[in-house]
């Protein structure tokens, strides 16, 4: 069953600038730029004005099916990750948890990476880069805490898991070695300012 239009719109908040170029989307906000490619959806996108002036972008798909439809709340919602992107900016907490061998980090290339050091008494360095626009730090008030911070919500996430997967155990029996580095909070940054 294909539908004839479906169509949904969002608010553009006043401090941000929303560019569309094709299926090109670029949000210009307080904390800087971030651009999202669409092409892959059969969506059409528009920045349109409502009658009290308010800027909205429109997204429509014409004779999609479910799926189609079901694709332009997810753009939207994407776009709305890049608004809060470049107005609040993301931030991802992770503990270090561990029963016996403390995990030592230290952060390198100033925010751009970390080191991990003793982890279940290995000797090995485990180095792990942040992506593009991720700084990371170590928590002053809390002890064994670090704190990533960027305006991508996708590149936050994905250099937080890279932390995580580099601290796997193995050959043993992950219930009863529970160590590693785990992701405790998501949020925004400036919720805690």
């Amino acid at each position: 069953m294909k539908t004839i239009l479906s169509s949904e719109t969002m608010d553009i908040p006043d401090d941000v600038k929303i560019i569309v170029k094709a299926k090109l989307i670029e949000a210009e906000g307080p904390r800087g730029k971030l651009c999202r490619d669409f092409k892959h959806l059969n969506l059409d996108f528009q920045l349109i004005k409502d009658e009290s002036g308010k800027r909205k972008l429109k997204v429509e798909a014409w004779f999609g099916s479910r799926k189609t439809s079901a694709a332009i709340r997810t753009a939207l919602s994407h776009v709305e990750n890049l608004i809060t992107g470049v107005t609040k900016g993301y931030r991802t907490k992770m503990r270090f948890v561990y029963a016996h061998f403390p995990i030592n980090a230290s952060i390198t290339n100033g925010n751009k990476g970390i080191e991990i050091r003793n982890f279940l008494g290995e000797k090995k360095v485990r180095k792990v880069n942040m992506l593009e626009g991720v700084s990371i730090l170590r928590s002053e008030k809390v002890k064994d805490e670090l704190v990533l911070e960027g305006n991508d919500i996708e590149l936050v996430s994905r250099s937080a898991a890279l932390i995580n997967q580099k601290c796997h155990v193995k050959n043993k029996d992950i219930r009863k070695f529970l160590d590693g580095i785990y992701v405790s909070e998501k949020g925004t940054i400036s919720e805690e300012d």
